[in-house]
């Protein structure tokens, strides 16, 4: 039965691509502790529709309601938070195009998806059984059935049919583009004629790189005018541009002389101590393992001393400070092979009863199919595999220690009742529990105040311009790193934690010096020192892209004008190059032996005809002249075969760049860095 709990666990995985989970973790406090009261800022733009706070908030909330989702570290966070961004495309992007083309689910396409008529993801992976891997139309209506008086049962079975819907037209809308898709005669040609020829014959060139710049003048008007002619090229992202120092935290002299001697005190008294566990739950530093381990998983020095029962340390390893004693040792088998039945807490008197029958002979496997709730191993038999003992912790330690094969016992734990078959036990092996404390080297109070108190000396001084802060840099001994941040971005490249720090500078102005930011054990301070909205980048912010490009044309130029003569021997001659040799080039290759990665050139003799000497071509790294002496055709590939393989590229190149262009014609804004 598809029970509301089952499902809510299983829509997870269908709402991943076009509905998200959940937005940061202290999203939920944003709305009071920014001010919002009476304002709804704009956190982007899709398609025109301009998408406030209020909107991605409360879809957070809607989603995190019905998922039962819980907050997610930062790394996930920043994916949840894209996938909400999914979602609102597809809102006001994806939905209204496909309308606007007649791409539409009729009430009997959905029903045939529900149906398992038609195959539906999104349904699929709400209703398949685990255990047999069949897509169950029972559970549909058990789901159903709930839904009639559970409003919340009823808001998921919606969400699943809005998704599935938006599933089945999204596979037509690549239906249509997989259908636009032709591949011609003459590209077939091509393409046989370029995977059956393979050329050789005779090369001449000359590297740009040995034409030295001062032979060569590049002015302002040669560099406006490449510019203006390339200017597709620079199209960009709206971005800003920030100067940051970062105030590094490292302890002193006097610091680590400081926590070696507290380490040595801590290390005195904790040898002597009577009750080790009590004396270790007292230091904010220490730690009791839960579970316990062997020799084996301990360094040499650690088992040493502690399965002689001595105390480890205090040593300095790993940039910490740490000791150790046992707190407990038991002799137990190193591996345990485990079958189980999971059972809900509250049916205490069937595990009994199956506990009897499985003592009495019964099939431990067959009744952990039919009873286990735990899908994931009911499936198997029950069968968990063979576990470490030291993968083991709390009351299955102590029933675990002195298992024998065939032992059936039954634990409870959590909100859970299991029942358990050992299978097969490994070596009996001493296992240690381990009671540890740990001092990590790090800068003292008084070192973080005094560090901090630079860094505040600095944010005055830096104050006023871009001079003022280079001038601030070099007089504290920082060096200034400069970063750049594309709309959308939400953290700084190569900067750790430094959330903070980016959504400082989407709010700041040109010029502005921020706060001191903790980013980490350290401090960071920065300047926006550039805000840059417009369509294309400058020609002074791409200057030396296209000055080396320049300089390449010019010179081909200076080369094509030193090249004389009708032979390869004579413009060899002319260039003061030799001749040299090629083979075994064919169209689908993009490197040259002698010569490297010339696209243009591979194109060029792939085109060319035997026997005639080719025009200048304009390399990537060079001016190069060739002439091809011998045309090798094989029947590597067929008229049929081509067709196949070309058609089979082109449908998945157009499939591949149709939703990118989609959203690239949607003008999307996305401002959200600003807020979270």
């Amino acid at each position: 039965m598809a029970s509301l709990n089952t499902l809510r666990t299983k829509f997870g995985v269908v709402l991943s691509i076009i509905i998200a989970f959940a937005l940061l973790a202290f999203i939920l406090s944003l709305k009071t502790e920014m001010g919002f009261s009476g304002n709804d800022p704009r956190v982007g733009v899709i398609d025109g529709e301009k998408i406030n706070y209020s909107e991605y908030y409360d879809q957070y909330e809607q989603i995190k309601a019905q998922n039962n989702v819980q907050e997610s570290d930062e790394q996930q966070s920043a994916m949840l938070a894209n996938a909400v961004w999914q979602s609102l495309i597809a809102k006001y992007v994806y939905t209204p195009g496909f309308e606007r083309l007649g791409l539409r689910v009729t009430e009997s396409e959905r029903m045939a998806m529900a149906s398992g008529q038609q195959p539906s993801q999104t349904f699929y992976n709400a209703f398949t059984d685990p255990r047999t891997g069949q897509y169950s139309v029972d559970a549909i209506n058990q789901f159903l059935a709930q839904a009639e008086t559970n409003p919340q049962a009823a808001q998921m079975w919606s969400q699943l049919n809005e998704q599935a819907c938006m599933e089945r037209e999204m596979q037509k809308f690549f239906g249509l583009i997989k259908g636009g898709v032709y591949v011609n005669s003459l590209e077939v040609a091509q393409g046989v004629k370029g995977a059956n020829e393979t050329f050789s014959g005779k090369w001449i060139g000359k590297k740009f790189a040995s034409v030295p710049d001062s032979l060569v003048s590049v002015s302002s008007s040669d560099l406006k005018a490449y510019y203006n002619s390339h200017k597709d090229q620079f199209k960009q992202t709206p971005s800003r541009t920030l100067s940051y120092v970062v105030f590094e935290v490292s302890p002193t002299d006097d610091d680590l002389l400081a926590l070696e001697k507290n380490a040595a005190e801590v290390g005195r008294n904790f040898a002597v101590a009577e009750d080790v566990k009590a004396f270790v739950r007292g230091n904010r530093n220490g730690h009791v393992a839960e579970n316990y381990v062997t020799a084996a998983q301990l360094s040499d020095e650690e088992a040493k001393a502690l399965m002689a029962g001595e105390m480890y340390g205090p040593v300095l390893k790993n940039n910490e400070w740490t000791m150790a004693r046992v707190l407990e040792s038991k002799v137990a088998p190193d591996s345990i092979g485990i079958r189980h039945i999971v059972l809900p807490y509250t049916q205490e008197a069937l595990a009994d009863s199956l506990l009897t029958v499985a003592r009495q002979g019964g099939d431990f496997a067959a009744l952990a199919s039919q009873y286990s709730v735990y899908d994931a191993t009911a499936a198997n038999g029950g069968d968990v595999g063979v576990l470490p003992f030291s993968s083991f912790t709390g009351e299955f330690v102590e029933k675990l220690a002195g298992v024998k094969t065939g032992d059936i016992f039954k634990i409870a734990s959590g909100d859970a009742i299991q029942l358990m078959q050992i299978y097969r036990t490994g070596k009996p092996t001493k296992h240690l529990q381990v009671a540890s404390i740990t001092y990590p080297v790090e800068a003292s109070a008084a070192t973080r105040r005094d560090i901090h108190n630079q860094a505040g000396s600095f944010m005055v001084n830096a104050k006023g311009s871009s001079e003022a802060f280079a001038d601030a840099a070099s007089e504290a001994a920082v060096t200034p790193r400069v970063a750049t941040l594309t709309q959308g971005d939400r953290t700084i490249r190569g900067l750790d934690d430094s959330r903070d720090v980016a959504r400082w500078a989407y709010g700041a102005k040109k010029g502005d010096v921020s706060e001191i930011f903790s980013v980490g054990k350290d401090y960071v301070i920065a300047m926006l020192t550039d805000i840059d909205d417009d369509d294309y980048a400058s020609l002074q912010k791409v200057a030396a892209q296209v000055r080396a490009q320049v300089l390449r044309d010019k010179k081909y130029d200076y080369i094509l004008n030193e090249l004389s003569g009708s032979t390869l021997d004579e413009q060899a001659k002319s260039l003061g190059s030799e001749v040299g040799d090629f083979s075994g080039v064919a169209y689908g290759a993009f490197y040259i032996d002698g010569i490297g990665v010339e696209p243009r050139l591979v194109g060029a003799i792939a085109s060319s005809e035997k026997g005639a000497l080719s025009a200048p071509v304009k390399g990537l790294s060079g001016l190069y002249i060739f002439q091809v002496d011998d045309i090798q055709t094989s029947e590597k590939q067929t008229a049929e075969g081509e067709k196949v393989r070309a058609q089979a590229m082109a449908e998945g190149m157009a499939q591949q760049f149709a939703l990118p262009a989609v959203q690239q014609m949607a003008d999307i804004q996305d401002l959200r860095g600003k807020y979270f």
